[in-house]
């Protein structure tokens, strides 16, 4: 199967829309043995009728099978209803040998959020359930599922995104395809590769790019992705399934990391003390870690009675201790009173693993930022301890997590999360959104803790912490339940060659 996968055109009278960028990838695309074409929205520039009455006539220039996804321009000024005059369906399913297509309305009309939510995502899981039994599964929308670096600020991501990325994983979607953002992109989570678009023929390109198009080829051996400019440079990226998924780790465990988050003290009733004293037990007496990493929130607010609270709570935790602070800690006086308490967070190294803390709350916000410096220090360490076993530690999420509402909680999460992938990070560890979820992003597993003792979360397990064990071969994590002491795998993942996930 060879699709040429084409994003983000702006066909418009007006000078977004550069046409001889069209025209070249429309010829190079008939000329070559494409056996399907998917466009992944914003055909025309404002949901305008004469942009729709020259864009029907353009793309009939493609003179292959065309799929043709909405994007958030084509939704403006009620252009979702021309869409479905002048190009065609919203959504709908196109099946091939041994794989289908199901396309997906991800627009909401006239903002740049997307969303597949209510009716459409129960469309989507009954469509992945029909067609369950194919070996090739693509799903196809407009709208961006995990941040993209050189892209500005983070934003525009579904805002039920991490319920969509849990839905592709657990139904074993082979390939998520999207377009949105202007930079082309090609990630791997777990064995769902997920394939941005740049834009093909629309000036606003980022970062001094050109306008470009995506050739994927889908083979019994897995999936390479070929990012391919108007100038002619090419970037290839392959993924190969893994297989199996269940492995036992071989030789002795090297690390033992207990993870936890949102702990919220206070003296509201939100705040679950008994809960967090079985825990603290429980990891005193039973788990015994070599380290207790807290990914921030560890008050409810960043006053000193609360602070005075927490210090009583975390005083009796009798392994090495690394705190970073989250967006509550550093409300009020909390960022002043998080370094009286627990001090600043500095990296800390034991033996053959070094932890890096990295900083990322703001004043009086949840929205985060490591920054431009940040990033460069970021870099900087994994670059210096490259030789070690790298943990990166922060309170925002890299990755959406399912039951929350995506409002691009770190606003350089595309860049941040770059760097962590380039540099084959180890182990990244985040604690922001309330739900514990893991999942591998190219070769780095990043894994996001719950609540250990707030009740409002959004796990269904319960308030809870995440145990880590590093062996030789492989990091196995488990959410741990806060109260009854109950566990669920989160993954499993191998350290050396392949990295395998359950």
């Amino acid at each position: 199967m060879l699709i040429a996968h084409i994003s983000d055109t702006h066909i418009t009278n007006e000078v977004a829309f550069k046409s001889y960028a069209f025209d070249l990838i429309a010829n190079e695309i008939n000329t070559r043995p494409f056996d399907l074409v998917i466009h992944t929205g914003d055909v025309t520039n404002n949901g305008l009728r004469e942009e729709y009455e020259h864009a029907s006539y353009l793309i009939r220039k493609i003179e292959k099978p065309l799929i043709v996804v909405p994007g958030n321009h084509d939704a403006r000024n009620v252009g979702y209803e021309l869409f479905e005059r002048y190009i065609g369906p919203l959504f709908g399913v196109h099946e091939f040998k041994d794989g289908v297509v199901i396309w997906v309305d991800s627009t909401i009309p006239d903002l740049s959020d997307g969303r597949i939510g209510g009716y459409k995502y129960k469309w989507l899981k009954a469509k992945l359930e029909e067609y369950s039994h194919r070996r090739i599964k693509i799903v196809a929308a407009h709208h961006h599922l995990v941040p993209l670096p050189d892209t500005g600020r983070e934003r525009n991501v579904l805002f039920n995104a991490g319920d969509v990325l849990d839905l592709l994983l657990s139904h074993e979607v082979t390939l998520y395809m999207c377009g949105h953002k202007h930079v082309p992109n090609v990630y791997r989570v777990e064995d769902l590769v997920v394939d941005n678009a740049g834009c093909a023929s629309c000036r606003k390109t980022r970062k001094g790019d050109v306008n470009s198009y995506n050739i994927v080829k889908i083979t019994k051996d897995g999936v390479k992705v070929t990012i391919r400019r108007v100038t002619g440079e090419e970037k290839e990226k392959e993924h190969k399934p893994i297989r199996p998924k269940i492995f036992i780790p071989k030789g002795k465990r090297l690390l033992r990391i207990v993870q936890v988050a949102e702990s919220n003290v206070s003296d509201r009733r939100y705040f679950r003390r008994k809960v967090l004293e079985n825990a603290i037990k429980a990891i005193n007496e039973r788990y015994k870690p070599d380290i207790v990493i807290h990914c921030g929130d560890v008050v409810e607010k960043g006053i000193e009675r609360f602070y005075e609270m927490a210090m009583e709570f975390y005083d009796n935790v009798k392994a090495e201790k690394l705190i970073v602070p989250g967006h509550n800690d550093i409300s009020y006086l909390g960022y002043d009173l998080f370094r009286e308490y627990f001090g600043e967070p500095e990296v800390i190294e034991k033996g053959d693993f070094v932890f890096i803390p990295i900083l990322s709350a703001q004043y009086e916000t949840q929205i985060g930022v490591v920054g431009r410096i940040g990033q460069k220090i970021l870099k900087g360490l994994l670059e210096d301890f490259r030789e070690k076993f790298r943990v990166v530690v922060m309170h925002h999420n890299l990755v959406p997590v399912p039951r929350a509402r995506e409002l691009g909680y770190l606003e350089d999460a595309g860049n941040v999360l770059k760097i962590i992938t380039d540099q084959e990070t180890e182990l990244t560890l985040t604690g922001h959104g309330g739900n514990a979820h893991a999942v591998k992003v190219e070769k780095t597993p990043i894994i996001n803790a719950g609540s250990i003792s707030w009740e409002l979360h959004r796990d269904p397990f319960g308030n809870s912490f995440n145990l880590i064990d590093v062996y030789e071969d492989m990091v196995i994590a488990f959410e741990v339940q806060a109260t009854w002491g109950s566990r669920k795998l989160l993954g499993m993942w191998k350290i050396k060659g392949e990295v395998p996930w359950l």
